[in-house]
Parts: C-alpha cells; structure tokens; sequence
C-alpha cells in the first residue's frame, strides 16, 4: 500500500480522512525545510503531499526520486477536506501511479511528469 508523507501545510481534516480511510499518513514536523522533507520522503519511502508549489523545482534540482513522488495540490480556499477528497478517487484508480512522479492535482484536473533523470 502506497505510503504518504504530509507536508505541514496539508490541513489536518485531509490528513484525518486519508487515515480514516486506510491509508498510513504522516505528518510532517512543524518547520522542517522542504529538503529535510523530501529525505524523509525517501527514506520512509512515502509520496509527499503538499500545497507548496516550490517542490516542483526541488524534484527537478533532486534528479531522481525512485519510488517517492510529489502530489502538489493547486487548489485556493476551500474545505479543509478538499485535498483528501480530490485523492482518494486517484488512490483508488488502479492506472494512476503517484510514485516516482511530479503530480498536480485541481478539481477536475490531473497532471502527471516525471523527474529528469
């Protein structure tokens, strides 16, 4: 089962609901730098959930993130729930792989590229 890692920006109603649904959520220290997440990331080998657009150019300065990868939610406002409720479908799609992969995810929308090797 696919491991997630939120980052602290992902409101904790999201983190609850992903839990509540079965997933293993962790939830990032208060203050830690974007670097010191994406190395626990790929040390517990969890996909980082984030509102922080920045980690698009952190993955790319990375190079490679084998089997972590980054779902970067572009959404403004909203529930504190919106960002678990916009991946759960993609949780649940069997042709949607989160790992290893750059995603942006807005309601309605899904995008997906892959880390220059």
């Amino acid at each position: 089962m696919i491991r997630l890692l939120a980052d602290e920006n992902v409101p904790r109603a999201s983190v609850l609901r992903l839990r509540a649904a079965g997933f293993d959520v962790a939830a990032a220290e208060r203050g830690a730098s974007d670097e010191a997440l994406l190395a626990r990331a790929v040390s517990e080998q969890r996909v980082i959930l984030t509102l922080d657009r920045d980690f698009g150019r952190l993955v790319a300065g990375a190079g490679r993130l084998g089997s972590v990868g980054v779902v970067y939610f572009r959404i403004r406002g909203g529930r504190p729930e919106a960002p678990a409720e916009l991946l759960l479908p993609l949780l649940h799609a069997p042709r949607i792989v989160l790992q290893g992969r750059f995603t942006t995810v807005r309601a309605g929308r899904i995008r997906q590229r892959s880390p220059q090797k």
